[in-house]
């Protein structure tokens, strides 16, 4: 039998040169999420540049009552939905989150039941990109999405709270006080802000909400 001959490197399957693949420019977006209480009044912020660097969008939202993890993984989502509405083939998310990023990549198992349909949406929705990274930045280089997040809680908690004010909550005649809590490990942390003395004694009559 003869020798097969031999196809230079770069040449296709006949020996034709195989066309240049250019790389794909990718998008920027810098996401961040806070919780203030954590669980407590939530929001995320969201950063897009285009690949020249120019911002073409920021997003923000309030979330309600949630943990920060919980805010980071909408601000994943909703970059990443932003992304596919926007025909934006090439993306790169910035996060100062190391659980969500380490997450992503597979380096972390996501234990937590609240995270785990978070997680794999966004799992699902990076793999439609021709090309998805997220990296972990410190919070330093994400400034301008962390400011986003602090807006929307200023804005939905009002000037007292921004300032440190606490909020009254009107009590009955009696002296009862509607107060939602949330019970998580083992602790039952109350959802509304209290303004109560230190070492005010209370009794909870509990009534689970469906």
């Amino acid at each position: 039998m003869g020798k097969r001959p031999t196809v230079p490197k770069g040449a296709g399957l006949f020996g034709e040169p195989e066309p240049e693949r250019k790389a794909i420019a990718a998008y920027q977006a810098n996401i961040d999420g806070g919780s203030r209480g954590n669980p407590g009044p939530a929001a995320y912020g969201v950063v897009i540049r285009e690949p020249g660097g120019n911002i073409v969008a920021r997003l923000k939202k309030y979330i309600g009552n949630n943990t920060n993890n919980v805010a980071e993984y909408f601000g994943l989502i909703a970059a990443l939905d932003y992304a596919q509405t926007h025909g934006i083939h090439a993306l790169r998310v910035e996060s100062d989150s190391e659980l969500l990023v380490k997450q992503m990549h597979g380096q972390y198992k996501v234990k937590s039941a609240e995270l785990r349909p978070l997680f794999e949406r966004a799992k699902k929705m990076s793999q439609t990109f021709e090309s998805f990274r997220i990296a972990h930045v410190y919070r330093e280089q994400n400034k301008e999405a962390d400011a986003l997040v602090n807006q929307v809680l200023d804005e939905t908690s009002g000037a007292g709270a921004a300032s440190g004010a606490k909020s009254e909550k009107p009590a009955a005649k009696d002296g009862t006080m509607r107060l939602v809590a949330r019970y998580q490990d083992g602790v039952l942390q109350p959802l509304d802000s209290l303004d109560l003395p230190d070492g005010t004694e209370v009794e909870l009559l509990l009534r689970l909400r469906k």
